[in-house]
């Protein structure tokens, strides 16, 4: 419990009292943001705005792992290290693409091919990693089978032969990391919206993470009992810790983010919280679950997936004004905060009824 108190207070302190020192470093080096022309009128007064925030958010989050653990003496586990390091490397990806906009002195960065490609390659190296060295119970961070609120046994890659289930393990986490950072990525599109749908979606991870640490079956107060009850989850109570030091770093950085918005977390930012939420659904064991969980990434993607078939299809007519559908209202007159907070609503109203159908699960055994 300690460390997980601890990596949210230091994280916490991190984002909150340094994010203006790197807001000054940032616009004095020139990273600002740049605006899409076909985007909504009123962002242009945004130009120029620091962006890359992510860099903070991504700091904010390992000072404050790190820091817990060494005042605990606590050693890192292996699982959280890798849902730090997933946030990692695609934060390089979503850098490069914004340091692109800035280098190119326009709002398109990479092209979307180069985008994924290399999502797919930090995916992939993901894969392998999150199915190796397993701990002294014989479990590996993640799973061969598919999950929803535990793994379907009877739905698992390892059928495919050793070669066959690591390609087909390799494959699945791949979409399930470009799509969700790609979600996420969707949803920065106003002051504070990805930030605090973000603090919604990890709290209930934390939520999650901490019930399979208490009702974990390599504990050793389990009541026998109800075995059939607990969770094959490695290193949960840490996964906890992460998890907290995310919502506590993004809880810091949107004291400066909301409107009007002193810094952007840009594709950085972005990038590499869907990437942490993708690790977190495959390290706790709830893959299918996760479109319940991030349901407002969902919507917003679908709007635009919508927009783009229908536009095709009809020869040029559209079904929002702009999409993702925060654009949209945004376009309608609806003030930027008053989006900003119905969407968090939503986002809070989706993760939490995924967190308690997990747990409801747990009640029904």
């Amino acid at each position: 419990m300690r460390v997980l108190l601890l990596s949210g207070g230091f994280a916490l302190l991190f984002t909150l009292f340094l994010t203006p020192v790197f807001v000054r470093f940032f616009a004095k080096v020139g990273w600002g943001q740049f605006i899409r022309q076909d985007g909504p009128k009123t962002h242009f007064v945004k130009r120029g705005t620091p962006t890359m925030g992510g860099i903070v958010i991504i700091l904010g989050i390992i000072f404050g792992y790190g820091m817990a653990h060494l005042v605990t003496g606590v050693r890192p586990t292996y699982s959280a290290i890798l849902v730090i390091a997933i946030m990692v490397g695609l934060g390089l990806v979503g850098f490069l693409d914004d340091f692109s906009k800035i280098r190119q002195q326009q709002s398109l960065g990479l092209t979307p091919r180069a985008k994924v490609i290399g999502q797919v390659v930090v995916a992939t190296v993901f894969s392998v990693f999150a199915v190796s060295f397993p701990n002294q119970n014989d479990q590996t961070p993640a799973s061969l089978a598919v999950s929803f609120l535990r793994d379907i046994d009877w739905l698992t890659f390892a059928a495919l032969g050793t070669i066959g289930s690591y390609i087909a393990f390799a494959i699945w986490t791949s979409l399930i990391v470009v799509s969700t950072s790609n979600a996420v990525n969707l949803t920065d599109g106003l002051d504070g919206l990805a930030a605090g749908s973000s603090i919604l979606v990890f709290g209930a991870y934390v939520l999650i993470s901490f019930w399979q640490f208490n009702q974990s079956c390599f504990s050793p107060f389990l009541d026998l009992d109800v075995e059939y009850k607990c969770y094959v989850v490695r290193d949960s109570i840490d996964l906890a810790a992460v998890s907290t030091a995310i919502v506590a770093s993004l809880i810091g950085f949107l004291w400066w983010n909301t409107s009007p918005a002193k810094i952007f977390m840009g594709d950085t930012g972005s990038l590499a919280l869907g990437g942490g939420v993708a690790a977190m659904a495959m390290f706790t064991r709830t893959e299918l679950l996760l479109p319940l969980i991030g349901g407002l990434f969902v919507v917003l993607t679908a709007s635009v997936v919508i927009q783009r078939l229908y536009f095709k299809m009809t020869g040029g007519r559209r079904v929002f004004y702009s999409s993702p559908l925060h654009h949209h209202y945004e376009i309608k007159g609806w003030a930027e905060v008053t989006i900003v907070v119905r969407f968090w609503l939503i986002a809070g109203l989706f993760a939490f009824t995924g967190a308690g159908l997990f747990y409801l699960e747990w009640l029904g055994r």
